[in-house]
């Protein structure tokens, strides 16, 4: 339990933890994005450094997916043996390219993001994080129920969100 400052104990109620969870409900199956396509796609407009794709790839995901330097760079090198992607050193820096190869990969991703090949969208920051975004704004605002809320207050929030999860259940039981 966690003290507030009217020194009532509050329960314990984690915001951080409870918006992980729902951006974990709403990660692709197969876990994590794929971090090779979202390099490809980035390089597809500019040639960067490793850091402005880390950041490129957290602003295309809407902030949800900030894929670690432990991540991009092995694929980085992996792009550059394969073929698909050239470091120009500039400096201490390394500018990443795509290569002919590269273009026609990120082009193939590309379509793979936008439907072209009729799967679906991997991912719209606006669509697919409207609900998590719904989810966090309503446990935030359940975290003001504490030992300020009436009895009433609290039974009627309660009875509010019981009948929000009956009525997402019932949107996802229609055909």
């Amino acid at each position: 339990m966690r003290t507030s400052s009217s020194g009532f104990d509050l329960p314990a109620f984690d915001l951080h933890r409870a918006v992980e969870g729902l951006r974990e409900a709403f990660t692709p199956r197969d876990g994590r994005p794929d971090v090779r396509e979202a390099i490809l796609l980035e390089l597809a407009t500019e040639s960067m450094l490793g850091y402005q794709l880390i950041r490129a790839i957290e602003d295309r995901s809407g902030g949800v997916w900030k894929p670690t330097p432990g991540e991009v760079y092995p694929t980085l090198q992996l792009l550059a043996d394969e073929g698909l992607v050239t470091a120009v050193q500039e400096g201490e820096r390394k500018v990443y390219a795509l290569t002919d190869a590269g273009r026609a990969a990120s082009a193939t991703a590309r379509a793979a993001e936008t439907g072209a090949t009729g799967d679906r969208r991997r991912f719209d920051a606006d669509r697919d994080l409207a609900l998590p975004r719904a989810g966090a704004r309503l446990a935030q605002a359940m975290s003001g129920f504490g030992p300020g809320a009436t009895p009433q207050q609290t039974e009627r929030a309660v009875a509010v969100v019981d009948e929000a999860r009956r009525k997402l259940h019932a949107i996802l039981a229609e055909d």
